[in-house]
């Protein structure tokens, strides 16, 4: 009889079995394509460790002081003293942790704090606050639209709104990207007595590109039972009057349900939220599997989220110093010869397109070895074929660092051959 040291001793693991397969089997062709890519001594852009981040803009990365252009921090609050501040008081006062969920652990007196900032921010009667911002779509995309309901979305829609139709078990109906003719044609083609959530997104983050929500709100209104969510992740802070987004700069703010947000960006933390007027809005705290069953923020951080929305509020001159940096970051990469994905600056995003990965990554190690770090995107997180380096400006990129931006991808750019 063999004994239970030999049985150990002697058994394999299926993946030590030559060629067997297991539950990573999927994934050989894509390891086996980052093998090859790093065997060519380029550093992994999906790897880089800042050893110290010295302010919004600047980084220490392999001990050299490197630009920061990739980072969503659009209004520059991460280190904002007044919002460092609140962060710390908060951790002496309220400690590390919540250690579970709302529903059950009982709410802070921060997140209340938070959900007041924004309403107050976004002029609504409701705040919820999630985790992070693809939990809250995750959380309200399912909540909302479940099984015989209908989520129509934008084809080039975020992973997070995908995701929450999935978990809601939902019918999914794409429209072709930015298309209002599309949408509205498909919308006509739905059950009339069907309920449908109709998701756009203010600023998409690939491209950088704004969605035409006048002419997306005025389709769906033309047909029965459909309600707006409108995703401002990449529109808060610098776009309309106050800064609340996309819908705000377009004046579509009476005919949007829902806007789902992120604090990872222009507030400079960690969170997402839902704001709404719908009167039943507070149920969701009930039945949103996301919230309900998900650890909530830790007092540090809802403390910090509550300051920086509130100086958002009076954000007029960093807000024009942002576009002024986004317009003068496109003219110069286009005046370079640099493809990019809109033909004028329309968001803080600028992406470079590029022919293919061996390029894209030689352009984003070139930027590198110069002191710039920017985002290197493929699909699946970009459209199909379709390999781009993401720069994302920020409110803090003074003057002379947006010149050394230019002059690095000028530089970069002879150097690779992307550029002649």
């Amino acid at each position: 009889m063999t004994d239970a040291a030999e049985t150990a001793t002697d058994a394999h693991t299926p993946a030590e079995v030559a060629g067997a397969r297991d539950l990573f089997s999927k994934f050989d062709p894509l390891i086996a394509e980052r093998e090859a890519l790093l065997a060519t001594g380029v550093r992994d852009p999906f790897a880089i460790v800042m050893d110290e981040v010295k302010s919004p803009t600047l980084a220490i990365i392999k001990g050299r002081e490197t630009i920061l252009l990739g980072t969503y921090n659009y209004m520059g609050m991460t280190f904002d003293p007044d919002v460092v501040a609140a962060g710390k008081k908060a951790l002496d006062d309220f400690g590390a942790g919540t250690t579970g969920s709302r529903v059950l652990n009982g709410t802070y007196l921060g997140h209340t704090e938070v959900e007041n900032a924004l309403k107050d921010f976004y002029g609504t009667s409701g705040a919820m606050v999630f985790s992070t911002g693809y939990q809250a779509n995750l959380g309200v995309i399912s909540t909302l639209a479940g099984r015989g309901d209908y989520v129509v979305l934008d084809a080039d829609s975020h992973a997070s709104i995908y995701d929450g139709c999935f978990l809601g078990d939902a019918e999914i109906v794409r429209f072709r990207h930015n298309n209002v003719e599309d949408l509205d044609k498909r919308l006509g083609r739905l059950p009339a007595d069907a309920q449908k959530l109709v998701v756009l997104e203010g600023v998409y983050s690939m491209l950088g590109d704004v969605a035409p929500l006048p002419e997306m709100v005025a389709a769906v209104r033309k047909h029965p039972n459909c309600m707006i969510l409108v995703d401002e992740a990449h529109g808060m802070g610098f776009f309309g009057p106050n800064g609340r987004g996309v819908y705000e700069e377009q004046g579509v703010e009476k005919d949007v349900d829902f806007v789902v947000g992120t604090f990872s960006k222009s507030v400079g933390t960690v969170g997402g939220f839902c704001v709404s007027n719908h009167p039943k809005f507070e149920v969701l705290r009930l039945v949103c599997r996301p919230y309900v069953f998900t650890a909530s923020l830790p007092p540090s951080v809802v403390a910090t989220a509550a300051t920086s929305i509130r100086k958002l509020m009076d954000a007029g001159e960093k807000r024009a110093h942002l576009w002024k940096n986004s317009k003068r970051l496109h003219k110069g990469l286009t005046d370079l010869g640099f493809t990019l994905g809109t033909k004028a600056p329309e968001s803080a995003i600028i992406a470079v397109i590029l022919t293919d990965q061996t390029q894209a990554v030689a352009m984003w190690q070139a930027l590198l070895e110069l002191g710039l770090y920017v985002n290197m995107a493929r699909p699946p997180a970009t459209p199909a074929g379709t390999f781009l380096l993401r720069c994302s400006l920020c409110a803090e990129h003074s003057d002379e660092q947006v010149g050394q931006i230019i002059a690095m991808f000028e530089a970069a750019g002879h150097a690779t051959g992307t550029i002649g």
